[in-house]
């Protein structure tokens, strides 16, 4: 389904449906310190049931099933949607495709609801009320998120100027570590009771980092393909100039976590 938001890129078009394929094979990075910052708050866990917003291919769910929560997962691309069924095969995990705006569970569904690396593509006026009723009393809203640091590492830094050629209206580039910003709105029936920044070394391959960069939200999600193999053209020589065959990007992670009154 492709997305246009004045907020984002100047609201040039993307699809995430169109990166899906790579998505599932490039974009399942979270280092263990990732999830067990989660599990540490008491949250994803022992029989809790979870709602995970836009879910992407499920890596969310995928990698805390263990854990024993209970999980649906939503997005608004059914090409996401189908990869998370495929890869989350033999696991007990709902999915459905649908955007987080018409989300329609019943009153007390769910303990926890989480939004990884997609909570700023909401209409936070008209999802906040719905998110609070379908919270049980006590629930939480989990929002969480994981960036490359460009001015602190230098594979990261030559990568996003080589994003900006190509794509020169993305709105992703330039990220430091910073709180997630909770819009106002969910002031009326939530209180932030914790947010915290971490930096975290997430190691790659030139491989797995190529595919990683071409699935962001200026390459993939948004070129046509000549454009994109250009890019990736480009891209893979930049890597052989500048990085190693393993090496670690510097990212910082940020949690934010918000509690129904």
């Amino acid at each position: 389904m492709e997305i246009s938001d004045e907020r984002i890129d100047e609201g040039a078009p993307f699809d995430w449906g169109r990166t899906s394929e790579d998505y599932a094979k490039y974009r399942d990075i979270y280092p263990p310190e990732f999830y067990g910052w989660i599990l540490a708050r008491g949250l994803c866990r022992d029989g809790q049931d979870v709602l995970d917003l836009g879910t992407g291919t499920g890596v969310l769910p995928r990698n805390m099933y263990r854990y024993g929560a209970h999980w649906t997962g939503a997005d608004i691309s059914e090409n996401q949607i189908e990869q998370a069924r495929r890869l989350s095969k033999g696991m007990d995990i709902r999915y459905l495709a649908a955007p987080a705006e018409r989300l329609d569970f019943p009153d007390g569904s769910f303990d926890v609801i989480t939004a990884c690396q997609c909570f700023w593509y909401f209409d936070h006026d008209a999802i906040h009320e719905n998110l609070h009723r379908m919270l049980r009393p006590g629930g939480r809203i989990l929002v969480l998120y994981m960036a490359w640091l460009p001015d602190a590492d230098p594979i990261a830094g030559a990568s996003e100027r080589l994003v900006l050629k190509y794509s020169p209206h993305w709105s992703g580039e330039g990220e430091r570590m910073r709180p997630i910003e909770i819009p106002e709105c969910y002031g009326e029936g939530f209180s932030l009771t914790y947010h915290d920044e971490r930096l975290v070394k997430v190691p790659f391959t030139r491989e797995s980092w190529n595919g990683r960069v071409k699935t962001c939200r200026g390459i993939g999600a948004s070129l046509p393909a000549d454009r994109i193999a250009a890019w990736e053209r480009e891209h893979r020589r930049l890597l052989k100039d500048i990085a190693p065959e393993s090496f670690d990007v510097l990212h910082y992670m940020a949690m934010a976590e918000l509690s129904r009154r």
